[in-house]
């Protein structure tokens, strides 16, 4: 037991921000915390060294214990919500599916700035699941050539995504971009 204690005061900020960024919430993420240090203690003898460290081993518990967490609760959403409730009738939830379809068009958007090659040795990789060896040999590539542009395909994607994150989510019309740049009339006389 004092093991899992010395484990909990060494992983436990670790364990938590695994479950916050799965769970984006506070409360669900102290219980994903809770949950991992007792598989762990309950696990303990299932520990292999050889197979990751105490780390690795830790944050894949609480990953799959948050997930697992996330599942019952999506299951029957309505019950946690409002438990003695009488059977009401379910609204489809679209922001997933409008979220999705932003993300996926902007992503595509961001594909198309990309040269040729690099679209080609990403799609590839990441699309058809070829290894960077498989993607030489079918295109007849040198294999550094392959990873190099893989990796700045990578780059550069990133950066159109990260550029899109800044623009406005609704766009200026050219009378509101002319009146934002008149200059303005001074009231001091």
């Amino acid at each position: 037991m004092r093991a899992v204690g010395l484990l909990y005061d060494h992983f436990a900020g670790d364990v938590l921000a695994v479950a916050l960024r799965l769970t984006r919430d506070r409360a669900l993420a102290e219980d994903v915390v809770q949950e991992t240090f007792l598989g762990v203690w309950r696990n303990a003898g299932q520990y292999r060294a050889s197979v990751g460290t105490p780390r690795t081993w830790i944050l894949t518990i609480a990953r799959y214990r948050a997930i697992d967490l996330l599942r019952r609760r999506s299951r029957n959403p309505a019950d946690e919500l409002v438990p003695d409730a009488p059977n009401l009738p379910s609204v489809p939830d679209i922001w997933g599916d409008v979220v999705t379809r932003l993300d996926r068009d902007l992503i595509a958007s961001a594909f198309t700035k990309l040269s040729a090659p690099q679209r080609r040795a990403i799609e590839l990789a990441y699309f058809r699941g070829l290894t960077h060896r498989e993607i030489a040999a079918a295109t007849a590539t040198p294999l550094g050539t392959v990873k190099s542009r893989v990796r700045l395909g990578l780059l550069a994607l990133r950066q159109h995504l990260l550029a899109a994150e800044t623009v406005p989510l609704r766009p200026v019309s050219a009378t509101q971009k002319t009146m934002q740049d008149r200059p303005r009339l001074s009231t001091a006389a």
